[in-house]
């Protein structure tokens, strides 16, 4: 099979174009710098320069592909972010769909997130759930209109399948939650907020997902394929228990950390302020909850994530490795 990859720099999607070609199939990845991609190309995964936000450059490339990934996104926090997350989450996204139309792509895989259903407030929600208020961040929101426009397309017959990933970490992650954790190695984390909770799940799972998304997903159908729903207190309690290294004790409630956003959106308008610590970054996680029950695809997909505690028994070792630390014994 011949597979178009967008992201294959990030995260999931470089995990995903590596699985793909390691399984045999011919893959190209649209890249906007090759010369930063070669990596890949020592795999034999071709490189398409090329930017979802400029739709000339998707057609050439994706033409006579069997299918398409969708990974490419846009995520930060911060006051100057407005503008990129709406070219990049919901322009690109269209420009790539668009494109899958245009050339009679006979399969397409979207990813979306649970974000776009915002804070659950401690519900376990399923595909169906719609949420209708103001979104805490423009990443969520940004990304629930891109997944509203795929729900569109494919109600006009877009043969595309969207999976729905929550908190997705291991071993490569370069986000804030990587962030997290290596300061909690260097017992620099203080303080985790209560109440703040998650669906985690390996991003070899997650990449599984997606590929199992291709091969089984009906079309027109969206996956949560996030994993099993843990608070941050309780990831870092299994942290302390893999690792023998004390959690964070100070659990600020919501109401503090609400406070604290209030203070750091005045700030950020006359400051440059770490991402994390906008009033957007902050909100995000002030006793949030994003929660989604992937039984539909353990169903139809055969979706089988592992447990936290197995996941970050091997992510934490890796950053010790990388932070020079001895590991915990398996």
């Amino acid at each position: 099979m011949r597979y178009f990859v967008t992201g294959a720099t990030g995260f999931i999607g470089g995990r995903l174009a590596r699985r793909l070609r390691a399984a045999g199939h011919e893959v190209t990845a649209l890249v906007r710098s090759p010369s930063r991609a070669a990596e890949l190309a020592a795999l034999d995964i071709a490189l398409a320069p090329g930017d979802i936000t400029d739709p000339a450059t998707l057609r050439a490339p994706m033409r006579g592909a069997d299918g398409v990934f969708h990974v490419a996104a846009w995520y930060g926090f911060g006051l100057r972010a407005g503008r990129q997350a709406e070219r990049v989450n919901v322009e690109g996204t269209r420009h790539v769909l668009e494109a899958v139309r245009a050339l009679g792509i006979p399969r397409g895989v979207y990813t979306s997130t649970l974000a776009v259903f915002s804070d659950t407030r401690g519900r376990v929600v399923d595909e169906s759930y719609r949420f209708t208020g103001r979104h805490l961040t423009r990443y969520d929101d940004t990304k629930a209109r891109a997944h509203a426009l795929a729900e569109s397309m494919m109600g006009e017959g877009l043969p595309l399948v969207i999976v729905q990933p929550g908190v997705v970490y291991g071993p490569g992650d370069t986000s804030a939650l990587h962030d997290s954790w290596v300061a909690y190695l260097r017992r620099r984390l203080p303080v985790v907020p209560a109440g703040t909770a998650y669906c985690w799940a390996h991003v070899d799972d997650v990449v599984h997902a997606h590929v199992l998304a291709m091969e089984r997903g009906r079309p027109g159908e969206s996956y949560i394929v996030a994993g099993s729903c843990h608070s941050l207190v309780d990831a870092f309690a299994i942290a302390e228990r893999i690792t023998g290294i004390p959690a964070p004790r100070l659990h600020p409630p919501r109401a503090v950390m609400r406070a604290l956003a209030a203070v750091a959106g005045v700030a950020e308008r006359v400051l440059p302020l770490p991402p994390t610590y906008t009033r957007e970054g902050l909100v995000s996680t002030s006793g949030v909850t994003y929660l989604g029950d992937n039984a539909k695809a353990r169903r139809e997909l055969g979706y089988a994530p592992r447990p936290l505690e197995e996941g970050l028994r091997e992510t934490l070792a890796w950053e010790m490795r990388a932070l020079g630390m001895p590991t915990p014994a398996s």
